[in-house]
């Protein structure tokens, strides 16, 4: 069948709008972007509502089109499956080193720019334009396609897991819209959090053959751990999706680290930092891993002691799907069909490292999908921008996939 083409400025211009609204993370901006989308699924003709989680007082919005039949369009797929799109409205705050307005949704030649115009606005309005404009066709699916905008994905996908746990997800397949610069990524890890501290023995500086710096033990150690794989890994695919980073190090004087006495060596160095590991991993592995790496590295430091622990907070699942999926499959024919060349398909960094809501689909509900959106490039930093013709194509894809998965 023929794809209807796009009508290329009105989808920049509702991308733009969509930046214009400033819906930081756990703020009442929030509440607009959702309230926002559900009124302009219902402008289309979707079955159009806001779910209310946290005792009221944040909100997701969810839209379904109806699969019917074909009203213009001959059948496509002999055995539609329903399809759900996800993304995430909330956004990061701005941080120091913007040159234009992160919310003026500005437009140029080659970019939108804006606050959380990659993570991950854009490919949120990508699949809200993709059904837009095959409505507006006449084409309708016989499967059922949701449309869920939903907040808290930055808490560790609160927003997600509420529809989960609220029974509003249910679909065949999935399209998570995390920026990939549309490449397909078939798997991303999970992660926990670990902190270490470590313990050595202080001298004034003038003694200090005596000590057991900890700071120089941090020094030796972060290396060791930033370079980590993990056991476990069921193949060298999964081990794709192994890093280790320490973000946060804090060396000084005593339990309270305190800081006036620089000609002091350093007796306690605290560290802070995330591990990501693939489907199959477990975490009490992982860190069995990380106690192992620190008692090596610490035999060069005779007295000097650690402890390790986990913090616990809110995390994204490890997501995985096959390359043969159906679903991997169109999307794959989709951007061959609209770019000329084979689509990126696999555990391609950085996306791979991500957390991502399609983790929650696919531990919590079993759900196969995809993590693929527009933006990636330029993500979570001064003038976040997007690629246009990423975001433009991206839509053309969504659009072939609607047609191909829910016929």
């Amino acid at each position: 069948m023929h794809i209807p083409d796009i009508e290329e400025d009105e989808c920049l211009a509702f991308l733009s709008k969509l930046v214009q609204i400033k819906s930081y993370s756990q703020t009442d901006g929030e509440l607009e972007a959702t309230s926002f989308m559900a009124e302009e699924m219902r402008k289309i003709g979707l079955e159009s509502e806001l779910i209310p989680f946290d005792g009221g007082r944040r909100q997701n919005a969810l839209g379904v089109w109806r699969g019917k039949g074909s009203s213009a369009y001959p059948r496509v797929s002999r055995n539609p499956k329903t399809l759900l799109f996800n993304g995430h409205l909330d956004t990061n705050p701005v941080s120091e080193g913007w040159t234009i307005d992160p919310w003026e949704g500005k437009i140029d030649d080659k970019f939108i720019y804006g606050i959380g115009v990659s993570n991950m606005k854009s490919g949120c309005a990508a699949y809200f334009c993709a059904v837009k404009t095959l409505m507006a066709s006449g084409w309708t699916p016989r499967a059922d396609v949701y449309l869920t905008y939903v907040v808290g994905e930055l808490q560790g996908g609160v927003g997600t897991v509420a529809l989960i746990e609220q029974g509003r997800i249910k679909a065949d397949y999935f399209i998570n819209c995390e920026p990939s610069d549309i490449k397909a990524v078939t798997m991303h890890a999970e992660a926990l959090t670990f902190e270490i501290t470590l313990k050595g023995i202080t001298r004034h500086m003038s003694a200090r053959e005596e000590a057991q710096d900890a700071i120089m033990a941090a020094c030796r150690l972060i290396p060791e751990l930033n370079a980590m794989t993990f056991r476990g890994a069921r193949s060298k695919e999964h081990e794709k999706c192994n890093r280790c980073q320490v973000g946060i190090v804090h060396g000084a004087l005593g339990k309270d680290l305190a800081e006036w006495r620089p000609a002091q060596v350093a007796d306690v160095c605290k560290l802070a930092g995330s591990a990501r590991y693939a489907p199959g991993q477990t975490q009490d592995s992982v860190m069995e891993d990380i106690r192992a790496v620190i008692e090596k590295c610490l035999d060069s430091f005779p007295g000097m002691k650690f402890e390790l622990t986990q913090r616990f907070e809110p995390t994204m699942p490890a997501f995985e799907v096959s390359r043969e999926s159906r679903l991997v499959q169109s999307l794959n024919n989709a951007y061959f069909d609209v770019r000329g060349q084979e689509q990126p398909t696999g555990v391609l960094p950085p996306t791979c490292f991500y957390g991502s809501d399609a983790g929650h689909l696919y531990k919590s509900l079993g759900m196969e999908g995809i993590v693929c959106g527009p933006g990636g490039k330029y993500n979570t930093r001064p003038d976040e921008a997007v690629d246009i013709p990423d975001y433009l194509d991206c839509i053309r894809m969504f659009m072939r996939v609607i047609v191909d998965i829910c016929g």
